[in-house]
């Protein structure tokens, strides 16, 4: 396991902080009392829990070409119907991932393919569950024509805690599977919207895992 490039400067300087504090805490509260060891006890017990945000597990990914692999861990909350009016233009199935606190954060390519759209939208921070945030919410949308010929949309979308999309992907880059999409920090969503007569492998409420669960059947 590893920490995440998007979390470097936040942890260094939360980390700066907290020593800062403790070291007044040594210098000018001596004898430390019982509210001081618990004040460093929190303070460090948080950056624990920060440092969670951006933890990179090593995986071995699944590399399966005729499969669209999960983008982001979390649990499958949408499979349903709609028309896509950004990029596909068309109506198409949508699957979503749900990305609580405390999965892990970055987002994957699903396939092999070349980048056609990206285009990032400010917006509001409805709980990403909810099936208006995918419209409504901060996001960051792109398109990408696979290998095969079909087209997908991947939207990455903020929720209540998250407050930044980080997104990698630009016009004309021929990208990867489960190459790096981008990052959405404390928690939010992923879309993806596919062809009609796409296959899909998962149901509601599944639990995947970027990088290794198939989502979906290339067709």
């Amino acid at each position: 396991m590893y920490i995440h490039k998007e979390g470097y400067r936040l942890l260094v300087s939360t980390f700066a902080i907290f020593a800062l504090i403790t070291a007044a805490m040594f210098i000018f509260s001596r004898p430390l009392n019982f509210f001081n060891y618990l004040m460093i006890f929190l303070m460090f017990g948080f950056w624990i829990a920060l440092a969670s945000f951006f933890r990179i597990p090593r995986r071995i990914f699944t590399e399966d070409k005729s499969r669209l692999i999960a983008p982001a861990d979390g649990v499958i909350c949408t499979i349903e119907q709609t028309y896509e009016k950004e990029y596909l233009n068309c109506e198409c199935l949508m699957v979503s991932v749900f990305m609580n606190g405390t999965d892990v954060h970055v987002n994957r390519y699903p396939a092999d393919g070349t980048i056609e759209y990206v285009k990032y939208h400010k917006g509001n921070y409805f709980i990403a569950s909810y099936p208006k945030s995918s419209l409504m919410n901060e996001r960051a949308s792109i398109g990408m024509k696979l290998n095969n010929g079909n087209r997908i949309l991947m939207r990455q979308v903020a929720g209540v805690m998250a407050r930044r999309i980080v997104c990698y992907a630009h016009e004309g880059e021929q990208v990867k599977q489960n190459q790096e999409m981008g990052f959405i920090k404390f928690g939010s969503r992923v879309d993806l919207f596919l062809p009609l007569d796409t296959e899909i492998d998962v149901a509601l409420e599944d639990v995947v895992r970027n990088g290794i669960t198939p989502i979906a059947k290339i067709v």
